[in-house]
């Protein structure tokens, strides 16, 4: 699934254990977007519980970094995700989905449709993006194959078609309100400055809202995306991650850079993992299942 595992394939077969052992591995680790400190900090865990354990061969070390790295890993595992639940405290309840540009936010946007119509639940979508007519028309497709209705505007800005959703939502009594935005770097002032408008807008059409604000990932970005990940909790206050594209080609460590790397508390717990380009290529994420996907 992910390339670590073909860097570390030869690496966990090898007979000896010695210091350029632990020193492939430290780069390997590297290589795959773990990131220096991450990987020091799992290196070091890793010594120390090969010498309690008297661990010598790869397998056992194998199995121990498993371990380390699940640990490392529960602290952005959701203890109740709310993506993959029939419950729901709110009527509508609002998700705010955000993310740079090609991260794969829309396509996201429509798997996320797919997941909850088919949890019985009734879907609008808003096309926050009003920069982009491409973007709105992208939405409407998705909307178009889920059977479910877009609220859009011509020339409107994002925070006039999220109020004008937020309303149509309420009226209707779905049950879940999703709104698209523009994609945007987390180093643009402006724009980030307008997506906090979003999110005031939203919060007084409706108190309480957004209930959830998701950051679509792209997993191959990299230690770039813990930059992205931070510059927007920092705006938005976000309670929820999608890691993208980890396919075949995505290296999948950055993830266990954002466990390490992020200091809030509560940190925004990474939601769903999205492996592939079809409707339903959406799997939940639990620290244990990824950890072994990682390394076996």
């Amino acid at each position: 699934m992910f390339s670590l595992r073909k860097t570390l394939g030869s690496l966990f077969k090898s007979g000896k254990i010695d210091e350029s052992w632990f020193n492939a591995l430290e780069e390997s680790l590297i290589q795959s977007d773990v990131g220096l400190p991450t990987t020091e900090q799992l290196i070091s865990k890793l010594r120390k519980a090969a010498k309690s354990e008297k661990a010598s061969s790869p397998e056992e070390l194998q199995a121990l970094l498993v371990q380390e790295v699940s640990s490392l890993l529960a602290a952005i595992e959701p203890s109740s995700n709310p993506l993959f639940t029939s419950q729901q405290a709110h009527t509508p309840e609002v998700w705010l989905v955000v993310g740079v540009n090609g991260a794969g936010k829309t396509t996201t946007i429509g798997k996320l449709c797919r997941l909850f119509q088919s949890q019985g639940k009734s879907i609008l979508l808003a096309a926050g993006d009003t920069f982009r007519a491409a973007a709105r028309n992208q939405l409407q497709e998705w909307g178009t194959r889920n059977q479910v209705e877009v609220i859009t505007q011509e020339g409107g800005d994002a925070a006039a078609v999220a109020h004008d959703a937020i309303h149509a939502a309420v009226s209707r009594k779905n049950d879940i309100l999703i709104i698209d935005t523009a994609g945007r770097l987390a180093t643009q002032d402006n724009l980030m400055e307008e997506l906090k408008k979003v999110k005031r807008v939203i919060g007084k059409a409706l108190p309480g809202a957004p209930h959830h604000t998701l950051l679509v990932l792209d997993g191959n970005t990299g230690q770039n995306g813990l930059s992205q990940v931070k510059a927007f909790h920092a705006a938005l206050g976000l309670t929820g991650i999608i890691v993208t594209k980890l396919d075949g080609t995505a290296k999948g460590g950055v993830i266990c850079a954002l466990a390490h790397t992020l200091q809030d508390d509560p940190k925004p717990a990474v939601l769903a993992l999205g492996k592939g380009e079809g409707i339903d290529d959406l799997a939940p994420f639990t620290a244990g299942q990824y950890s072994s996907e990682l390394f076996n």
